[in-house]
């Protein structure tokens, strides 16, 4: 933390100091070395084996060191909600979600805190957590991220946004994030003791995109003899034309003026989909019903971002 070079953005900067810093100063997810989290819950939205019966339990992670046109947590991601924890607190936050039935510990977009993770995770387990880990995130990693946290993760859920560059400059302002995600979802793969989910948020009006992704899962990702676990697809269409307003506590992004497309995935579009997965022999996985309106939108301001037949609250930034 003391030069920050964790993600692929390598910003350099002194994290432990950050707090004595202005904004300007700061690293691009906009974030000190202390971890802050936004919510914790028992979680019912998830692909059905992380969902389970208990449910996942999730841990939303301040700060981001991506910047999607069209975050649907941007109170988290930009906005700055959250408050810092310490590692006995994140440990006990843990053991909460154990003692209320959690399936697993779910960290969502952690990347840019995982060493503050990996010593939570380590805490946690000397208190009793018995629980499989599993880290949710944006597949931009840097390897130094996937290293620190192979001794402490069981499962891995990336997203593959793209592999196309412009599409990740415009939509993500991040032109190296093809070549990075490819990467370090390979690695997730090497490292995964009990398998690989790998998402996908289908974009309306750029299917192509999603073409260039399942072609890639067809020839790294299925039957796949260097994962010990199995991986599997997860094709999701809740993409929502959400407002992001401009970052408040990290330099700007460049792309608060990018048009995200302003449709729902269409009927039509759902369909070339289906047919996608067919044509490249993607059988095994999850699809997700057509999904349209923003009433499930989570909003961290309330104890529970979510609906009440989606999430249980377990702890709050609050």
């Amino acid at each position: 933390m003391k030069k920050c070079l964790l993600c692929p953005r390598r910003c350099g900067v002194d994290r432990e100091a950050g707090r004595l810093l202005s904004y300007r100063k700061l690293g691009y997810c906009g974030e000190t070395a202390e971890l802050r989290l936004a919510f914790a819950g028992i979680h019912f939205g998830e692909e059905p084996p992380i969902t389970g019966t208990g449910g996942s339990g999730t841990i939303f992670v301040s700060g981001c060191n991506l910047g999607c046109a069209f975050c649907q947590n941007f109170q988290i991601s930009r906005k700055g909600i959250g408050r810092a924890v310490s590692t006995e607190e994140f440990a006990e936050i843990c053991m909460a979600l154990q003692e209320r039935g959690a399936e697993n510990i779910n960290i969502v977009t952690g990347s840019h805190a995982a060493p503050a993770l990996a010593l939570g995770i380590k805490a946690a387990r000397e208190q009793g957590l018995s629980l499989p880990v599993l880290w949710n995130s944006s597949g931009y990693e840097g390897p130094e991220t996937l290293d620190i946290l192979k001794d402490f993760v069981d499962m891995y859920l990336p997203d593959l946004k793209t592999l196309d560059q412009e599409i990740a400059t415009r939509f993500f302002n991040a032109p190296d994030y093809p070549e990075y995600a490819a990467a370090a979802i390979l690695k997730m793969m090497e490292y995964a003791s009990s398998g690989v989910i790998i998402r996908h948020l289908v974009i309306p009006g750029f299917l192509e995109n999603t073409r260039q992704v399942l072609s890639w899962f067809a020839k790294n990702c299925v039957d796949n003899d260097n994962c010990h676990g199995r991986v599997l697809l997860s094709l999701m269409t809740q993409y929502t034309p959400v407002h992001v307003p401009s970052p408040m506590i990290r330099p700007a992004i460049g792309n608060a003026e990018i048009k995200i497309p302003s449709h729902y995935v269409s009927e039509d579009e759902y369909e070339a989909v289906l047919s996608m997965l067919s044509e490249f022999k993607i059988d095994d996985g999850f699809c997700q019903e057509l999904v349209t309106g923003s009433q499930w939108l989570p909003d961290f301001t309330r104890p529970n971002p979510f609906s009440s037949e989606l999430s249980i609250p377990v702890w709050h930034w609050r």
